[in-house]
């Protein structure tokens, strides 16, 4: 890996990878690292992304998305011993991610003017959203726990990649980026058994404190701060790096948000925002 110094701290992926083998998961191994020069020699997981098996063969997904899960679990289960060291995924990284959904898709990309009805109507959907995910079991969370993230590995599958910025912090965080995940999309009757399939894996004493009902509500509103976050950045990678390819996941990444308006009418003024302005402007040509 040739990462310039001047350009990313090659630190923290050291150091994680170092917590992710001492999990006895299957993570890139730094065997040298020249830090100075921004040098890394690691080992390789082969070129299997999940996201490229999943597209070519969809029968695959019950293997690999429960292979997944347990690895979820493992990170943790044996990540607890490390969460502590990590940065915390507080008030002020969560408001300053939904921010990118306001200030990059909305005004930037689709010149949407807030009223300042709109703007406090805004502040409270992210208020809820905020308040969801603080109130949580707080974990080791990869951040970026996904099909582009994982690899189909013959030995300890997946393999993982991109944990560069984990932190401590909600307790679905990663589960909701695994199903309901910004390039492949599922039925949601399937992420709901999966969802389960991974809380009834969890340790008994969580599932005390949390009955499934909340734990519901944990995951579906995380969802939703962490697509409007993903949107925003879709958005962000077109007019600042000059990255238009991913508009075109917009669309699904949002429809996560727009199929929660029955179960949540607190989010009323979102989903509106969503489908009366946000998805017929990227229609238009947005």
């Amino acid at each position: 890996m040739d990462a310039p110094p001047e350009q990313e701290d090659s630190l923290p992926f050291v150091r994680i990878a170092g917590y992710l083998e001492a999990m006895r998961l299957n993570a890139p191994r730094v065997v040298e690292a020249n830090l100075n020069e921004g040098f890394l020699l690691l080992s390789d997981l082969g070129t299997q992304q999940y996201l490229e098996v999943l597209r070519e063969d969809n029968t695959a997904a019950p293997n690999l998305y429960a292979d997944a899960l347990e690895a979820l679990l493992v990170l943790q289960r044996r990540g607890a011993a490390y969460q502590s060291q990590l940065p915390a995924y507080d008030d002020r990284l969560l408001r300053f991610e939904l921010s990118l959904f306001h200030d990059w898709l909305c005004e930037t990309h689709l010149g949407i003017a807030f009223s300042d009805e709109e703007e406090q109507s805004w502040q409270d959907c992210c208020d809820l959203l905020v308040a969801n995910a603080l109130d949580q079991p707080q974990v080791f969370v990869h951040r970026d726990y996904h099909s582009r993230n994982l690899m189909l590995t013959e030995a300890n599958n997946p393999g993982i990649l991109d944990f560069q910025d984990a932190v401590e912090g909600p307790f679905t965080y990663d589960l909701v980026s695994l199903l309901k995940d910004c390039y492949v999309q599922w039925p949601a009757a399937q992420v709901w058994q999966w969802a389960l399939d991974f809380y009834n894996g969890v340790d008994a004493k969580v599932r005390e404190r949390l009955d499934e009902d909340q734990f519901r509500r944990y995951f579906e509103l995380m969802g939703a701060q962490r697509h409007l976050k993903a949107a925003g950045i879709f958005a962000r990678l077109n007019h600042r790096d000059g990255k238009p390819g991913y508009l075109a996941d917009v669309p699904r990444t949002l429809s996560y948000v727009v199929e929660l308006a029955p179960r949540y009418p607190e989010l009323g003024f979102l989903v509106d925002l969503i489908e009366s302005r946000v998805l017929t402007g990227l229609e238009a040509g947005g």
